[in-house]
């Protein structure tokens, strides 16, 4: 009958089937360890001290803070602070690209049925917005940013390549740009991703399968936020640890208000938000060292693979105007 479907997936490199045998990964961060700490929704230089100040009362190592309201939202000042701050933390920071469908003035993501463009960059304008905060993240020393699209990751990854952004910038691909399979997140890497966050509601088997298929960490959510399922995943961590590395913990809040975009209107909640999230990072570290105390977390500044932060310097974006830009390829053929 010729070659199956599930032959083809072999064939592509590919599992043959969501893996439920739930293979140990083999894969690490470049120092050898199997999973970091990632505190999101850091929205400013002051829910960036709250962080630093609760791991430090807790006595729980954060690798990365990641922040979801947008460069574009981050004044000068700010984000020289937050820069400034995690620099002396030895912490990565990564940055939102904005705007996106959802912020604009996009009618179809404001609808029931298509609140799925949301995150999408609508027009190439909003390609060149977001294209423009990585840039402006880039000259405050950040090596990081957040990004919701996949025209703007597969722009983002010529730019890199052209030296339009440093070769040190990373892509992380947030949870709003859903790529849920094993082909999604090969193609996501094959764009210039360098940290991918797969969807909250992904199971063991799932989560498997895309391991085997990339190499790239994967950012996987212990608890999510109410409007992205609510899913409190603690007792699986263990599991995913085995099964994901490399792998950042991620640890957003169930019934917890949204404070995006975020500002000085909501900058008492969102500090408290993010004690509260260092809080339920220290409850599954105690869980991890309880059940699976052989798993290996990242010392502080773990070597290899953190976007650590530069120091500030806008003179590439000046000297490198000249570089020639490729022709960034969109499809097949010669």
């Amino acid at each position: 009958m010729g070659t199956s479907t599930r032959d083809f997936f072999r064939q592509a490199g590919m599992p043959a089937s969501d893996l439920t045998s739930l293979p140990s990964s083999d894969k690490r961060f470049p120092d050898g360890a199997q999973y970091r700490i990632e505190i999101p929704s850091t929205e400013g230089p002051e829910c960036l001290e709250a962080v630093l100040d609760e791991a430090e009362q807790r006595g729980v190592l954060v690798h990365r803070v990641s922040q979801g309201s947008g460069v574009m939202l981050q004044t000068d000042d700010e984000l020289a602070a937050m820069a400034r701050k995690a620099r002396a933390a030895q912490i990565e920071v990564s940055l939102a690209t904005r705007p996106n469908a959802a912020w604009g003035t996009s009618a179809m993501a404001r609808s029931s049925a298509g609140a799925a463009v949301g995150a999408s960059a609508r027009g190439l304008d909003e390609v060149g917005y977001q294209l423009e905060d990585a840039r402006r993240a880039a000259a405050h020393g950040i090596r990081s940013v957040l990004i919701t699209d996949i025209g703007t990751l597969a722009a983002f990854g010529q730019m890199r390549k052209a030296g339009f952004l440093p070769t040190s910038m990373q892509a992380k691909i947030s949870v709003l740009l859903p790529l849920a399979n094993p082909f999604a997140a090969r193609v996501a890497v094959e764009l210039g991703a360098d940290t991918l966050n797969i969807p909250t509601d992904l199971t063991l088997p799932q989560i498997a399968a895309i391991r085997a298929a990339v190499d790239i960490p994967l950012d996987v959510y212990v608890e999510s936020a109410s409007e992205f399922g609510g899913f409190i995943r603690s007792y699986e961590v263990p599991e995913l640890i085995r099964i994901a590395s490399p792998v950042y913990l991620k640890f957003g809040i169930r019934n917890a208000p949204d404070v995006y975009p975020s500002g000085l209107h909501v900058q008492a909640t969102a500090s408290l938000l993010s004690r509260e999230r260092v809080r339920r990072a220290q409850i599954v570290l105690e869980l991890i060292a309880r059940k699976s105390p052989a798993a290996t977390m990242s010392k502080a500044g773990g070597a290899g693979g953190l976007a650590l932060i530069e120091a500030p310097n806008a003179t590439w974006l000046a000297s490198e105007q000249a570089k020639e830009v490729q022709p960034l390829r969109v499809g097949g053929g010669a």
